[in-house]
């Protein structure tokens, strides 16, 4: 058999392959504008979005990709070549893959190309929801204030011009300008980012910027917009070539970026929508008042989870998070940790039974078809780890509750920062925009052991922490004195 390219016209022959789109996308409206077209939210959103569309439940809520970047460029050129269709695996701990394509994306628009489009789309009567995954770092606030950062110079030009957005804020500013002066009501900003209160947010973040720009604009925002706080939960990692491999080997497809996750998936919504929604609770999404305990668990525990196997990982020589789990000692320090320094600190939440929880996290970990990479665990550590991981150090310390589990992350977290290699020798790939900081705060530590810590806007005021330094010193101090990560964490246990 020949190898099929993946495109709207290919669907019929594809359809006797595998499960395609039951519909076309040609009757869709896009009530959907989504900002930040990466494999999670290809894995999640638009997952969900497809289910409702196989129910012919959906056709008012089609989704419309938009990149802000530059390094976006890639996904807006696979994505238009094969009309926005992409293949979904989803890959189960006994080596079975399930795979479809999904047709919810209906287009793609690159804004640096485009910037008046993207407006337009987002202006449009037709958008009721702009929904984000644009990562930590792109609400543009100090990690250690939690206040909007003005200094951003993608910020102050647009504050100087306009008309020329760059940023979230200035496309969402400038389409809502444009709804207010026509009369088109506002559309649901519907964050999808690991970050705790990810809608309370991206509001304030919002809000202060319109302010800034249109203080009447910045009210009426704040009147007619709403932010439902959300929880989104599904393991996606980086796409490799033998997943796209595999593909043209089993079902003879060619699809330059499909999507790999892992069986589970997750979202929690609160129900705050004010220019309706899509009936998502068809498809086993939950709508609650409050998403707060929800989402703690999840950023306490997996997210924190993840860079407590990632970053000690990545030092010792594993490659991902499913090698990680096939250590003992690994697999035991991280149960430690959830057991005795995030579980103490979280609260009930409910209907979730948190043993279970952290069960299921375990085994969802060890999944070996997923091989989450280390190096993707550990990206842009500065902008998680401050939501992740310290505010759980900061809650123990007031409470008297452990901190030797967190602490020697913080530690192992300073050493890899100023490694190119790891303890067997192999290149660390360091993926973060903050790394030249990171690397100059810890190559300081030789001279002075708090160095690292005095990053106020990653650790606040932990630095005058007697108790935490004194932890931290002493396991800084045996990491740089030669002293494995893993002959520490052994030590602990």
């Amino acid at each position: 058999m020949e190898l099929t390219y993946l495109h709207e016209p290919a669907l019929d022959s594809l359809s006797e392959r595998l499960p395609c789109p039951t519909y076309r996308q040609e009757p869709l409206r896009t009530g959907i504008v989504h900002i930040g077209v990466g494999g999670f939210h290809r894995s999640h959103q638009a997952y969900y979005i497809r289910e409702l569309l196989q129910k012919q439940d959906a056709f008012a809520w089609g989704i419309s990709g938009v990149g802000l970047r530059e390094g976006d460029r890639k996904i807006n050129e696979v994505l238009h070549k094969q009309d926005s269709l992409y293949t979904l695996m989803v890959q189960h701990p006994d080596g079975k893959v399930d795979s479809q394509i999904i047709g919810a994306l209906r287009e793609y628009l690159l804004a640096i190309d485009h910037p008046e489009s993207v407006v337009g789309k987002l202006a449009h009567p037709d958008t009721k929801i702009v929904s984000l995954t644009i990562t930590e770092g792109g609400y543009n606030f100090n990690a250690s204030t939690g206040e909007f950062n003005f200094e951003n110079p993608d910020i102050q030009h647009e504050l100087k011009h306009r008309g020329q957005p760059r940023t979230v804020f200035g496309y969402l500013t400038a389409a809502l300008s444009a709804r207010r002066a026509a009369g088109v009501k506002a559309f649901t900003v519907l964050s999808c980012d690991n970050i705790q209160h990810n809608g309370a947010m991206a509001k304030k973040m919002l809000l202060a910027f319109a302010r800034e720009q249109d203080p009447e604009l910045g009210q009426w925002i704040e009147e007619n917009v709403s932010f439902p706080n959300t929880m989104v939960d599904r393991i996606t990692p980086v796409t490799t070539s033998a997943d796209i491999d595999y593909l043209k080997e089993k079902y003879q497809l060619v699809d330059e970026w499909p999507v790999v996750c892992e069986p589970f998936i997750q979202w929690v919504i609160e129900d705050d929508f004010v220019n309706g929604r899509p009936p998502l609770e068809k498809v086993g999404v939950q709508f609650v008042p409050d998403v707060s305990p929800y989402e703690k668990m999840k950023i306490r525990l997996l997210n924190a989870g993840h860079s407590v196997l990632g970053i000690p990982g990545a030092l010792h020589g594993h490659p991902t998070i499913n090698a990680c789990m096939e250590d003992p000692v690994f697999v035991a320090f991280m149960r430690r940790f959830m057991d005795q320094e995030a579980t103490p600190v979280l609260g009930a939440v409910e209907g979730i039974d948190l043993e279970q929880y952290k069960d299921k996290l375990e085994e969802r970990f060890a999944n070996p078809n997923i091989k989450d990479a280390v190096s993707r665990i550990c990206s842009e550590s500065a902008a998680k780890l401050p939501k992740f991981l310290i505010p759980t150090i900061q809650e123990n310390l007031s409470s008297g509750g452990s901190i030797r589990y967190a602490s020697l992350i913080v530690a192992a977290w300073c050493y890899y920062s100023d490694k190119e290699v790891s303890e067997k020798g192999e290149p660390l790939e360091i993926i973060d925009a903050m790394q030249p900081q990171l690397r100059e705060a810890a190559q300081k530590t030789g001279n002075d052991p708090l160095a690292f810590l005095r990053q106020r806007d990653l650790f606040g005021d932990l630095v005058e922490n007697e108790r935490f330094t004194k932890s931290y010193v002493e396991y800084i101090d045996r990491i740089c004195q030669g002293a494995g990560v893993r002959k520490l964490m052994a030590e602990l246990l």
